[in-house]
């Protein structure tokens, strides 16, 4: 990042870009720590409303920057995946917008990273038994709503134990077209 990013006013520096992908616009959000924020339905009006949330979120005005090396590294990344040619992402995070970084939701999301690889699925229970919380089934899935990486952090892959695929913050849609990309369920129709 150049300098000229750098928030005046707190020395933070937070930029972004928007990629194009198969499931739509994913706005990208990084800090000098790594990637902070992936916003689903990355329309004008989106944009705009999560860049003003990140801005008073990290106290910095985010600045558009596609050339920053990490966001350009995250949209190649992110492309591969698309394309079938990658299966996980390996890019620093930066897990500022996460309520309670170091809590119950990190640690799940931690753990959804080893419990659930490219092409499996894992239970909002199973997930709980996994961080040593069993009945925390519905709190396994308020951590999956807090997830500020979507995609990244493969929160499509958490499903209900009767089959059902379970919700998604960028809509179920999105949520089955990820999960058969995958190979999880078949590709749709039409």
């Amino acid at each position: 990042m150049d300098s000229h990013e750098r928030d005046e006013g707190t020395g933070r520096r937070v930029v972004w870009a928007v990629a194009e992908t198969a499931i739509g616009p994913l706005l990208l959000a990084a800090t000098d720590d790594g990637l902070v924020n992936v916003v689903f339905h990355a329309s004008e009006a989106v944009r705009d409303r999560a860049l003003r949330r990140l801005g008073s979120r990290l106290g910095a005005e985010p600045v558009e920057a596609p050339g920053s090396p990490l966001l350009a590294e995250a949209i190649r990344q992110l492309e591969a995946y698309f394309a079938g040619e990658r299966r996980d992402f390996v890019l620093p995070l930066d897990w500022s917008l996460l309520s309670d970084a170091l809590g119950f939701n990190r640690r799940v999301l931690d753990a959804l990273v080893s419990a659930a690889p490219y092409g499996t699925v894992v239970g909002y229970g199973d997930l709980a038994d996994r961080v040593g919380q069993p009945g925390a089934a519905q709190a396994v899935g308020a951590a999956m709503g807090s997830n500020p990486l979507p995609v990244v952090v493969p929160c499509h892959r958490v499903v209900e134990s009767d089959g059902g695929i379970g919700g998604f913050g960028g809509g179920r849609e999105i949520k089955r077209t990820l999960l058969a990309l995958e190979g999880v369920l078949p590709q749709p129709l039409f």
